[in-house]
């Protein structure tokens, strides 16, 4: 018989629906029956494409012995982190807390008032090679709740106050500024794998804002490390297994320094980021394989990532037929049976293939060391045949790799996530210009727009199969205004101006702290928590606070309402005690700094966007990497003029020349003339650059 998770949408709490434990979705209702039946509850937090929680699943959850275990001594609930961030921020704050560490699956036992009082990750259905068993760790607990429950009591009152967060006030003293971009650059040099790429040794995770940030550091200063820095990371990660060399798209993060043997799983997170570092390393260092790697992310999610709807799905799991990576790995023999011998040969030199296996149980992981061109002197072959023959191969064991049992599809469609990969498809359509881009995009947005607004004028979490749950959190709105921004500023359609608007007055009224500054990652009126937290550090995703502040500038130039300027000043003050001290944690962060340090521009093209000279003057603020700066369209039509006009009071003067287009740029509160030649608005846009 199914549990009370078959009534649940989410992927993984569906897994776990036909378990033998007595689960339950996190709300009233369990802690209610826990408090009634006087027990502890015991939390289980994961996701869907989380090898070790399917682990623990296997070994605990779908056992007998510990299901019998967990429901007479305690109330079980399961939490799909992807849904309930909010929920995961708060415990795993108390598993770092408690133990220094943390991850997925997140086991936390609590009192029926959430109050925490145990935790860990992964636990062995009995002890082995120095990990508690959780059989014994259930049956400790439930001693302990029996008789001695005072000092369980005791270590959850004191493990609650102990993660109540303390925020300091930043003076005027103590304000962020360019010496901070300086320092923050400097650590990521102090911390860069000069050999392999990257940042610290393994496990190693791509950290694509990293990159973005260098990006921005390169050109304000032009320091060649930093560009070293960007171009062997980028060629490293793309080269590596990280990156799956068949099917396209970059897995979740690799376990060896050299890049070479990923954790199979792929996030929608991961694609939106890294795609946005290739296609800004792509603008600034002009190099086509970055805008090869760009468009290899997007054919992956467009082909395997994206809704009938519009929408784009979460994740693939690293497993499939209960073993990790199976789907994506392949053995020498199988190769040469399946493109021949003199192909199969050369395939094999290129990604390294062996018979003995580069991996586990002679199987292979394909990775090359050596570009295109560097393999073709190797081979003496011209690179174009060199290409297409390697071309060829892939294509043929992708179409076989299709016949295999295929790793789970997480379909639930997220806000948070669906906004970078709109930022994502915007910005590959600037940087590469290709319009398909811009329309996944535009599909996307309109989705979020239509199936995840509240009545109430908020926002969702989650979407799965016509239904939405979840009041939004704050990455939820500060990553889909990030998109939306972004969407405006490549196809010039006010309607995505308007709703990133609004959305970031909702945002400030439902996350906005009117005392200290900064936001909230819940909102005012959600579910109280024993934590409520302001996110800041930028992990595998940035964060909310960082992403806003950016957001606040941009707008504020858009709009002209110093208000939004203030209230980033605010967040950066706010965050500046933490940040100072450690800024390479805060590269997002950063990038809004950047903006704020200037100089940045505010672009104003005056024309007709049908017409082909106005679209030639787009495309050229577009292509090139000039990433603090706003762009607006005046369409010269009455209506559409009104329109943007309303938004942005300023544009209410500006026309065009002569009936001709032209191009307003202003920086550092100075406007130059106006440009209506390629070669004027070429110079205007060069003013202040680094070459």
């Amino acid at each position: 018989m199914p549990n009370r998770l078959i009534h649940e949408q989410s992927p993984y709490l569906l897994q776990h629906a036909h378990n033998p434990v007595d689960w339950y979705p996190w709300g009233e209702e369990a802690f209610e029956k826990a408090r009634v039946e006087d027990k502890p509850v015991f939390l289980s937090i994961g996701y869907a494409t989380c090898h070790w929680c399917h682990v623990m699943a296997h070994e605990s959850f779908e056992d007998e012995e510990v299901a019998l275990k967990l429901n007479q001594s305690y109330i079980a609930i399961k939490v799909d982190r992807e849904e309930r961030p909010d929920v995961d921020q708060v415990y795993m704050s108390v598993c770092q807390a408690l133990t220094g560490r943390g991850g997925w699956p997140l086991s936390v036992f609590l009192t029926p008032e959430k109050k925490p009082f145990f935790a860990g990750t992964y636990f062995p259905k009995t002890s082995r090679m120095g990990l508690s068993g959780f059989m014994e760790l259930l049956t400790q607990i439930a001693a302990l709740w029996q008789r001695d429950r005072g000092r369980i009591l005791q270590a959850a009152t004191q493990t609650t106050q102990a993660i109540q967060p303390h925020y300091f006030s930043a003076g005027e003293n103590n304000a962020l500024g360019e010496e901070t971009l300086v320092l923050a650059r400097s650590q990521l040099h102090q911390s860069f794998d000069p050999r392999y790429g990257g940042f610290g040794k393994a496990p190693k995770f791509p950290t694509p804002h990293h990159l973005t940030f260098l990006l921005r550091s390169y050109r304000r200063s032009g320091d060649l490390e930093s560009r070293t820095i960007i171009e062997k990371t980028l060629q490293a990660m793309r080269f590596g297994g990280l990156f799956d060399q068949i099917g396209g798209g970059f897995h979740r993060y690799s376990v060896d320094e050299k890049w070479q043997v990923p954790h199979f799983e792929k996030m929608l997170y991961d694609q939106a980021l890294l795609a946005m570092a290739f296609g800004e390393a792509f603008q600034r260092l002009k190099n086509p394989f970055y805008a090869r790697v760009c468009r290899e992310i997007f054919s992956y999610v467009l082909r395997d990532l994206t809704a009938p709807e519009g929408g784009f799905y979460s994740a693939e799991d690293a497993d499939s037929e209960g073993r990790e990576g199976l789907f994506y790995l392949w053995n020498y023999k199988e190769i040469h049976e399946l493109l021949g011998r003199e192909s199969g040969d050369l395939f094999c030199r290129f990604y390294h293939i062996t018979p003995d296996g580069n991996f586990e149980e002679g199987k292979n992981i394909p990775f090359q060391s050596l570009s295109l061109e560097k393999f073709a002197l190797t081979e003496n072959m011209g690179v174009v045949e060199l290409e297409r023959r390697l071309e060829e191969a892939r294509e043929r064991l992708f179409f076989v790799r299709q016949g295999r049992i295929h790793p789970l599809k997480d379909d639930k469609i997220l806000t948070a996530w669906n906004g970078l990969m709109i930022a994502a498809l915007s910005k590959g359509t600037q940087s590469l210009g290709d319009q398909k881009y811009a329309q996944a995009a535009e599909k996307a947005a309109r989705f979020l727009l239509e199936k995840m607004n509240s009545r109430e004028g908020g926002l969702y979490r989650r979407y799965r199969q016509g239904h939405v749950a979840h009041p939004g959190f704050l990455e939820d709105y500060a990553f889909l205004i990030w998109g939306l921004i972004e969407l405006y500023e490549t196809v010039f359609n006010v309607y995505f101006l308007e709703q990133a608007i609004a959305l970031n007055d909702r945002l400030v009224d439902l996350f906005w702290d009117e005392k200290e500054g900064g936001c909230y990652y819940t909102p005012r009126n959600g579910e109280e928590l024993i934590l409520r937290e302001k996110d800041l550090y930028d992990g595998a995703l940035p964060s909310g606070n960082s992403v806003t502040a950016l957001n606040f500038l941009r707008l504020a130039r858009i709009t002209g309402r110093t208000d939004l300027e203030e209230k980033a000043e605010q967040i950066l003050r706010f965050s500046a005690t933490r940040v100072a001290a450690q800024p390479m944690a805060y590269t997002q962060l950063l990038c809004a700094l950047d903006f704020m340090v200037g100089p940045s521009k505010a672009i104003v093209v005056a024309g007709d966007i049908s017409d082909s000279g106005t679209r030639q003057m787009v495309e050229l603020i577009q292509e090139p990497f000039i990433p603090n700066k706003v762009i607006l369209l005046k369409p010269p039509l009455e209506k559409e003029g009104q329109e943007i006009s309303k938004l942005a009071p300023f544009l209410e003067s500006i026309k065009m020349i002569n009936n001709r287009p032209a191009v307003y740029v202003c920086s550092q509160n100075t406007c130059q003339t106006p440009a209506t030649e390629l070669g004027e608005l070429e110079k205007a846009l060069k003013e202040g650059e680094l070459e």
